[in-house]
């Protein structure tokens, strides 16, 4: 029997996280600033919450799938092997496959896909090849949206650290660093909403041939790595400070929904307290649209979550149908 095949995967939540500081915008003297933002609820009124930006999860997730592409022998370029963020923006690896004078954007694109496993499914910008001012995009094929603090269920404290050092008494190298230094970090905690996508049906997919460039069993591997990868980011959040705040995840609850079919999996953020009830609307008009495109499932907790995306690597990636 064929294995299913997934189209696109959503995750809507409330993550309940303790005494982090996983998104910072800086300091100011010996003041870090946690990360706030203005938000609008649905009655339309205006709230400052903490948040947690897109590219941390990015940044996590991305950080997982190159240790799974290393223990599983996946394609990475040189920049991602060592996690140099830059990946191949700079094309000095794609300059082996083309001549200046014959550099097609379709071709760089397929280049990017075969080479590395990061580029393909969390895009890159590439600005040059070799001696060319070359700009080619890869879109992502994974979406984080801002991890929001609920209004009313966030805030944060701040604590005063010293730098434990041999002689207190002794004078405060604040140019070199030496000394008694005194700073002040922030602790966030709250109920936050967090949501991603995947478009699982664009692994390996060539967007401006609608080829897919590798062929199926390197989709379907790097589909697992993309899963686990995922598992793995909620267990392990490597963000801000997380040497001495990592942060206590106390609960994660909302609900997946995957589509077999084009049509993209609901999303509806936790900022709306109707949340799961929308989804499962949107669901229900979807299914009456294209019969059992869409399948929901509600998790409440890690754990439940966890064997979810579990399940999931037993499915296959969906592949769009050639053009003929």
């Amino acid at each position: 029997m064929e294995n299913q095949k997934i189209s696109s995967i959503s995750i809507s939540g409330e993550m309940i996280l303790n005494l982090h500081s996983l998104n910072n915008e800086g300091g100011e003297g010996n003041q870090i600033m946690t990360r706030q933002l203005t938000i609008i609820n649905k009655e339309g009124e205006e709230y400052t919450v903490n948040g947690i930006s897109g590219d941390m999860f990015k940044h996590i997730h991305t950080a997982h799938l190159i240790n799974y592409a290393k223990v599983n022998n996946l394609n990475l370029c040189s920049n991602c092997k060592i996690g140099n963020p830059n990946r191949l923006s700079g094309g000095e690896e794609l300059a082996n496959f083309f001549s200046e004078k014959d550099i097609i954007d379709k071709d760089v694109i397929n280049a990017v896909i075969e080479k590395c496993i990061i580029d393909d499914c969390h895009g890159v910008l590439i600005t040059s090849i070799g001696k060319t001012n070359k700009n080619v995009a890869r879109k992502s094929i994974i979406e984080f949206g801002w991890t929001i603090g609920i209004p009313d269920k966030n805030n944060t404290e701040t604590f005063l650290h010293t730098k434990l050092v041999s002689d207190a008494t002794g004078k405060r190298g604040e140019s070199s660093n030496e000394g008694q230094n005194i700073f002040h970090r922030p602790a966030n905690h709250g109920i936050y909403a967090f949501v991603c996508n995947i478009d699982v049906y664009r692994i390996g997919l060539n967007d401006i041939t609608r080829v897919y460039a590798i062929d199926e069993n390197e989709r379907i591997n790097r589909f697992k790595g993309i899963i686990q990868s995922l598992i793995n980011s909620f267990l392990d959040p490597k963000g801000a400070m997380t040497s001495t705040q990592k942060p206590h995840i106390t609960d994660f609850r909302g609900v997946v929904a995957i589509s077999k079919k084009l049509i993209p999996a609901p999303t509806i953020s936790a900022i709306n307290p109707d949340y799961k009830e929308e989804i499962t609307k949107i669901a229900e008009n979807l299914n009456n649209i294209e019969n059992d495109s869409i399948n929901l499932s509600e998790f409440n907790g890690l754990g439940d979550l966890s064997k979810i995306l579990a399940d999931l690597m037993n499915y296959e990636p969906y592949s769009i149908p050639k053009i003929s």
